[in-house]
């Protein structure tokens, strides 16, 4: 009988060993490999970027009557005290694709 209890507990004992290495070891990969996920995701999102932004540009340039109209309303709202000068400064150069 006290063979198997000590068999029991050596088996224990590697099993517990081993788990605590093996949870060890996950932890150290999962941290070695975060830095270089976050890395590949900005990579792709940058490259999302860069072909949507072109074939974006196109399709928001307005026509001149309605760049006017726009930049009309735009100056009746910094004129109300809506917008501030700032805000009215970058709205006007989004509009003129500037």
């Amino acid at each position: 009988m006290p063979g198997l209890l000590r068999g029991i507990a050596r088996t224990a004992v590697v099993a517990g060993t081993a788990t605590a290495v093996s949870g060890r070891v996950q932890r150290h990969q999962a941290e070695k490999y975060a830095g270089r996920d976050a890395q590949i995701d900005a990579d792709r999102d940058a490259a999302y970027e860069q072909q949507v932004a072109p074939a974006d540009v196109p399709a928001q340039r307005a026509a001149p009557d309605d760049t006017l109209d726009q930049l009309q309303k735009l100056g009746d709202l910094r004129s109300q005290g809506v917008l501030t000068e700032e805000e009215f400064a970058a709205q006007k150069a989004r509009i003129l694709g500037g």
